[in-house]
């Protein structure tokens, strides 16, 4: 099960690609969250504390596994066509949430052309994640799908896109998808995130609607979520809230669309 979470900045995606994760984990899925977003925060989201998190070095920053995978003989020669197997085993850090983390870091759009060694080694990481390994991996994006070249984006399950209902918002998300489902991505679907009324459900069932994207869920605001925000707590001090719930009840919903099965249970 390969899930991509992408939406504006600021529209809560960390909290779900996290909250998705470790209800993932906890059904006893082996599962890989990849921090795709050069705004990095999944790491705290999964419980790693602060101090520790600081020192996460990207994949892209790993200068050593760089070398070690692109370099040859010949000064500015690089070798493109390298396996990244191992680096899944040595780079990914353990998390409280009991998913594995591995930080992308910035690279340059896996579309365009882009052949320098940190990208080859970041594309070729994410490919064999997505599309040779059997683990559930859940990806929190940057706005947009940059890090997802055609071929890795077709192997992609499902492509969340998170949006409020701000307006701006909406827009991005819009453009998300349309990106999405030109690159390939079998399902792109919009889950809506703090909604404080019902005005603002309608906006986004009719917003959807209107746009064709299907509607995989609502996540109503939650102040105990602002809190933990602020306080910079963990998802895992959500657990029980009506926000995890719904996105333990997405999670659910995601594994019926990729199994093909009807199921109250993630793992099942």
């Amino acid at each position: 099960m390969k899930i991509a979470v992408a939406g504006k900045g600021g529209v809560g995606k960390t909290l779900i690609a996290s909250g998705i994760a470790w209800t993932l984990a906890r059904a006893g899925r082996m599962t890989i969250a990849i921090d795709a977003d050069p705004s990095s925060n999944l790491a705290l989201a999964l419980g790693i504390p602060q101090r520790d998190a600081e020192t996460i070095v990207p994949v892209s920053e790993q200068d050593s596994w760089i070398k070690k995978k692109t370099g040859t003989k010949f000064p500015g020669v690089y070798n493109l066509n390298f396996s990244v197997a191992d680096l899944v085993k040595d780079l990914s850090v353990p998390t409280p949430a009991g998913v594995h983390l591995l930080v992308m870091g910035t690279v340059k759009s896996m579309g365009s052309g882009c052949t320098c060694p940190a990208n080859s080694l970041v594309r070729n990481l994410l490919r064999h994640l997505i599309v040779d390994r059997a683990e559930a991996v859940v990806l929190d994006m940057e706005a947009g799908i940059e890090h997802l070249g055609r071929g890795t984006a077709e192997c992609v399950d499902i492509m969340i896109v998170v949006s409020d209902a701000n307006r701006q918002s909406l827009e991005v998300g819009k453009t998300i998808a349309r990106i999405a489902l030109g690159a390939g991505i079998p399902r792109v679907q919009l889950v809506g995130n703090r909604i404080r009324d019902e005005a603002e459900k309608n906006l986004i069932i009719s917003f959807a609607e209107e746009h064709g994207i299907p509607l995989l869920g609502l996540i109503l605001y939650d102040p105990t979520v602002s809190s933990a925000g602020v306080a910079g707590e963990p998802v895992l001090s959500l657990e029980g809230t009506p926000a995890l719930q719904s996105i333990e009840e997405i999670t659910r919903t995601i594994a019926q669309l990729v199994d093909g099965k009807k199921t109250d249970r993630v793992g099942v």
